[in-house]
């Protein structure tokens, strides 16, 4: 497994998350992958960009599948089946793809449960990104241009989503903070205040690492 310096960020809804991945590895001077990803899922398995998109971060829909599998759809060695759903013939193509990205280059990968699949990278960061509901529901709102409500609606939809997609492809409990290196809370710095708390805690890691 790679040994360059590894990423991964989890993240609720509307905590900016993805805006704050983007920017640390901007800052880092590294790859940064979120919705690349989706389009290099369509162009290796040739499913349309369209569909690949609608199943992107959604566990498979089917009960009876799900009972066959067990518990924990990814054991690390999980292979394209000819019946498998599209969420999951989806999760095993963005598995592989994250896989060969990090053997790259260091990286910053957001979502996609890639704090487990790149598990047993040695020099693997993960954090999460999270924040009060109503600091979120704002967030989300005047990105989306809806109330303040409806925003606290798509949030625990969208979280919850995330949460099952999460269980169902590694048996753990999303969000759990004993999974992840740092957790920060966005509201307290905001945006750009978290980037450079991350950067610096980055920066020592790779010091006590000896890392380029």
């Amino acid at each position: 497994m790679t040994n360059n310096l590894i990423i991964t960020i989890g993240r609720q809804y509307g905590s900016g998350g993805r805006e704050i991945g983007e920017k640390l590895a901007q800052k880092l001077g590294i790859a940064f992958y979120n919705n690349e990803l989706i389009t290099m899922a369509a162009n290796k398995s040739g499913m349309a960009h369209n569909v690949v998109g609608e199943a992107d971060e959604k566990a498979t829909n089917s009960l009876l599948y799900t009972l066959a599998m067990g518990s924990s759809f990814f054991n690390g060695n999980a292979g394209i089946a000819f019946d498998m759903p599209l969420n999951d013939k989806l999760f095993v193509t963005q598995s592989d793809i994250i896989k060969d990205l990090a053997e790259k280059s260091p990286a910053v990968f957001i979502g996609r449960c890639a704090d487990y699949v790149l598990k047993d990278c040695p020099n693997l960061l993960k954090l999460f990104i999270h924040a009060p509901l109503d600091f979120r529901a704002v967030h989300v709102s005047e990105r989306h241009d809806v109330s303040v409500d409806k925003a606290k609606d798509i949030i625990v939809k969208t979280d919850k989503r995330r949460s099952n997609y999460y269980s169902y492809y590694t048996g753990q409990k999303w969000g759990r903070l004993e999974n992840f290196d740092v957790a920060v809370d966005s509201s307290r710095l905001g945006i750009d205040g978290t980037v450079c708390l991350l950067a610096d805690f980055v920066e020592e890691y790779k010091k006590v690492k000896d890392l380029a």
